[in-house]
């Protein structure tokens, strides 16, 4: 569904992004949201092919996706976003796994409306580099456990919790949990105020969305499907509402092909 004539859908989709399944056809995965929301922000045709967990290295073999990784005995690690483009050549389709490949081929191959204004692009990597391996860790023992609640049955096994990452039951440890995420969120707030007077305070370049904000936006939307009202509730709040004005910068980037 598209809120605007801007997406053209008259004609077949060029691309194919390969998403995880959730609880509802909102997506969910903060790392696939980054490649949905530059596809929308670029306003490039594509559809969505869903796939459950179980089901993520037998699809990404049949299609000869490239590995994500490998792991230290050798064995391929095959994980989502995955798209596929057979923009250049129709019968040899570009395969791209890993989401920052993914966002510099976008950002190659199709340079309108840039997602990394000039000069930004180291910059912004860090940036993104901080949001997933700093920002994002001390979500991960609250927002894990609530999101393999919600997954499909059979998609439950592959997001495990572990033995110590059950949820967390009202109480003074959840909200020390909470707190460890506030403390991140205020530190990130407080170096988006050095924008203020050159920028608006919420976009992590000044004025215009970017990658960057994508990426901490992907953050924000997995919060607000599986802890609405524990997670989004608070964040939203915070800081000024500050947060709550980033997800509505970027909700016109929100579309589901």
């Amino acid at each position: 569904m598209s809120r605007s004539s801007a997406y053209s859908t008259s004609g077949p989709p060029i691309i194919t992004l390969y998403d995880i399944r959730g609880p509802s056809p909102q997506p969910w995965a903060p790392s696939i949201w980054r490649i949905r929301f530059i596809l929308n922000y670029k306003r490039l045709r594509y559809r969505t092919v869903w796939v459950d967990f179980p089901d993520i290295e037998t699809t990404l073999r049949s299609i000869r996706a490239p590995a994500s990784s490998i792991r230290s005995d050798g064995r391929p690690v095959y994980t989502l976003p995955v798209i596929v483009d057979p923009t250049r050549n129709p019968r040899a389709p570009e395969i791209l796994s890993n989401p920052n490949n993914i966002a510099e081929y976008l950002e190659t191959l199709y340079p309108a409306r840039p997602v990394f204004p000039e000069g930004s692009r180291a910059l912004q990597t860090l940036f993104v580099h901080y949001i997933q391996e700093v920002f994002a860790k001390p979500l991960l023992p609250i927002m894990i456990p609530l999101s393999h609640q919600r997954l499909p049955s059979r998609s439950q096994p592959q997001l495990s919790p572990g033995p110590s990452m059950h949820p967390l039951p009202p109480g003074p440890e959840r909200e020390r949990a909470w707190a460890l995420v506030k403390e991140q969120f205020d530190f990130l707030a407080s170096v988006l105020d050095k924008n203020v007077g050159d920028g608006d305070g919420v976009c992590a370049m000044g004025h215009h969305l970017s990658y960057a904000d994508f990426a901490l936006c992907s953050v924000l939307i997995w919060i607000e499907n599986m802890a609405t009202l524990d997670g989004w509730a608070r964040i939203k709040q915070w800081n000024g509402g500050r947060w709550e004005r980033l997800r509505e910068r970027c909700k016109d980037y929100m579309d589901v092909f």
